[in-house]
């Protein structure tokens, strides 16, 4: 059986989406990230074969993520004190479980094409990992069939540097690594807006996020002047 694992905040107000603040408040900003977190678990929920997970974070948030986890997801607190960490442990805890193959998605990337997962996992019968790299350069996706701790050894995390030195690393212990498709993470307005017109007019292949479609089109939450 092969797990995929969700990485995810509980969604308060000042802790998630700060990027968006302004033009957005902390507390509409805290519920456009869980419209995201929503659609990325019902996205997940529907993948054939594999074992769905939540790593959730703070450790006091478990009885949220307990009240919206779908069935059969498994939860598991992150641990760590920066992401590198907690990405590591993470996975260390997922590879001792027996899993044959394990693939991290963040919850950042609403839209993200299931195909893109799939493919993720078809890349590790012949490779060490795999990197779904965004256009900011950074990761929505990181995957692998055995804990290589190194990846997440130093890299400096919300900088665009982060996919290219984690492909460095890869290569510096002697890992193949493979590479799937750009996508975009919903970090800043211009990435919210571009995805406000991607939902209208979806791109071939891409996920209807539901819950997020149906925050952003209400008006006062995204002008259709923005």
């Amino acid at each position: 059986m092969d797990a995929v694992i969700v990485m995810a905040k509980a969604p308060r107000p000042n802790k998630v989406k700060t990027r968006l603040t302004p033009p957005l408040d902390s507390e509409t900003a805290s519920r456009l990230y869980c419209c995201f977190l929503l659609d990325k678990l019902e996205q997940v929920k529907d993948l054939e074969g594999i074992c769905p997970m939540i790593a959730y974070t703070p450790h006091e948030s478990a009885d949220f993520f307990t009240s919206i986890r779908p069935a059969g997801f498994t939860l598991i607190p992150q641990k760590g004190g920066n992401l590198g960490e907690r990405l590591a442990n993470v996975s260390g805890y997922i590879v001792k479980q027996g899993f044959k193959k394990v693939v991290i998605l963040d919850s950042d990337s609403p839209n993200l094409p299931s195909k893109y997962i799939y493919e993720s996992l078809r890349c590790l019968d012949t490779a060490d990992a795999v990197i779904g790299p965004c256009l900011d350069g950074g990761y929505y996706l990181i995957g692998f069939n055995n804990h290589i701790p190194e990846l997440f050894h130093g890299i400096p995390w919300s900088t665009s540097r982060v996919t290219e030195l984690t492909m460095e690393k890869a290569a510096n212990c002697g890992k193949t690594i493979s590479l799937l498709n750009e996508w975009y993470d919903v970090d800043t307005w211009k990435d919210l807006l571009r995805l406000k017109r991607d939902l209208e007019r979806p791109l071939h292949g891409s996920y209807f996020c539901k819950n997020t479609y149906r925050m952003i089109s209400n008006p006062q939450v995204v002008s259709p002047r923005s």
